[in-house]
């Protein structure tokens, strides 16, 4: 009896020892997580709090911590479901809500962020960044007077001054929007005497000088606003608008040109350089101008349809073609699957898709879990325009192998060029978690 005893006390004693090592380990990758966050490698970090993850799922703290590296890598929506699981394991995690919030913000969702935003402040009554936040978004939601309230909140609690200085700006924006002129330019003198290195407070307050026909004042405006950012083509053209109303109309037409150098396509510049053209007798340059403000852009007038996905045909093709497949020799098989499949991919890269599509349907044939192979097919369908036969092959390399990055990361960009940005994002987020870098170049450029 007591044999049995000590027996099941050392298994006990291993069965913790083994607990206790494995809450250690999770907690020493939770570290490097931490670290290389610090160091700005946020990749690095995201797969290092998903190795803590897998060791102890119950950890609230590595969720958001992933969601913070998310965040920095454009992964919105990556983001969005760590701080939903932090949040079901810590309800009373303000940060956690305001995160979230920022995250849903840059996908728009707008009404949903403006929720976490408000629990946010229930929970930390005098978080500045909070109010920030909300006033940013209830100005996107054209709630410009109680954008105005939180700017002002912000600007009364204590905080640090670039804080204050967005405070400023914003409030300035949203008193432009409700066309209290004055007010904001009281707003954007404050911000410059903040901050007087950011282009758009000189920009915004030339604006609203432009407004109340202080034309010499706007000028000086856009004139540091141009120092600051020798790009801004907006600029141009509101002080060569400026010069116009002053009648400065050679000036104004070095302005104009400027501004759509830098913005080929922007009808106001030709519409203005056009109106300084006529004035000045240049009526053939005068009509070209015209006519190109007219037409531009200008659906009425023309029946052509344009394709305005974020991911065409070409660039799909660019996205898939990053792809490198990592074969791997595996011994030879009696049913000789793995011969068809090598077979097919050297097809497919000596230009033969068809052939290559034939060996692998034989490899599948052959070996009915083959995951490799259907990725391979998926891949080779892609390329030859077979987009939902290709989306279908990527889901069943998935099904028999949840961790293939490249699947995940093929079927994401497929069904973004298919129009469905939504789940595509989803899947580049997954094949990002699961360590194919790549995706994370893409969602920065398509899914923000």
């Amino acid at each position: 009896m007591k044999k049995a005893i000590y027996s099941f006390l050392a298994i006990s004693l291993l069965f913790i020892a083994q607990t206790s090592q494995a809450q250690q380990t999770a907690s020493e990758f939770f570290e490097i997580g931490v670290n290389k966050s610090k160091a700005g490698d946020y990749i690095g970090a995201s797969q290092a709090f998903s190795t803590s993850i897998a060791m102890n799922p119950d950890n609230s703290a590595s969720y958001y911590n992933r969601g913070l590296a998310k965040q920095q890598l454009k992964d919105h929506r990556g983001a969005i479901l760590d701080f939903d699981k932090t949040i079901d394991l810590d309800p009373k995690n303000a940060l956690a809500f305001l995160y979230r919030g920022k995250s849903k913000g840059e996908q728009d969702d707008n009404r949903s962020a403006l929720q976490d935003y408000n629990r946010t402040i229930e929970l930390s009554p005098d978080d500045a960044l909070a109010y920030l936040y909300r006033g940013t978004t209830r100005a996107k939601l054209l709630d410009y007077k109680r954008a105005i309230q939180d700017f002002t909140r912000v600007i009364e609690l204590p905080s640090e001054d670039d804080k204050k200085y967005q405070a400023y700006y914003s409030r300035g924006i949203c008193k432009t929007r409700l066309e209290d002129f004055n007010g904001s330019i009281t707003d954007f003198t404050k911000s410059i005497e903040l901050n007087p290195k950011r282009s758009q407070s000189f920009a915004s307050r030339g604006y609203s000088r432009l407004k109340i026909n202080d034309f010499t004042g706007s000028i000086k405006d856009f004139d540091e606003a141009i120092k600051l950012n020798p790009e801004d083509s907006e600029s141009y053209f509101n002080r060569g608008f400026a010069k116009t109303k002053i009648e400065n109309f050679r000036e104004s037409i070095m302005d104009y040109d400027k501004a759509i150098q830098l913005n080929p396509n922007s009808t106001e510049a030709y519409y203005g350089r056009g109106f300084a053209n006529n004035k000045l007798g240049n009526q053939r340059d005068a009509i070209n101008d015209l006519t190109k403000s007219i037409e531009i852009n200008n659906i009425n007038i023309s029946s052509k349809v344009y394709y305005n996905g974020k991911i065409s045909e070409n660039i799909l093709t660019t996205l898939r073609n990053i792809v490198q497949e990592k074969n791997k020799i595996v011994e030879f098989s009696d049913d000789r699957s793995g011969a068809y499949y090598i077979r097919g991919t050297s097809k497919y890269k000596s230009g033969d898709g068809k052939g290559a599509i034939a060996d692998l349907n034989k490899s599948i044939e052959l070996n009915p879990v083959y995951a490799e192979a259907y990725f391979s097919r998926g891949f080779v369908r892609s390329s030859m325009g077979l987009q939902k036969e290709a989306l279908q092959d990527c889901s069943n390399a998935i099904k028999l192998n949840p961790k293939y990055s490249e699947a995940f990361y093929v079927r994401g960009i497929i069904k973004h060029a298919l129009g469905d940005e939504n789940d595509g994002c989803y899947d580049l987020s997954r094949a990002g978690e699961l360590g194919y870098s790549a995706a994370y170049n893409v969602i920065r450029e398509y899914c923000n």
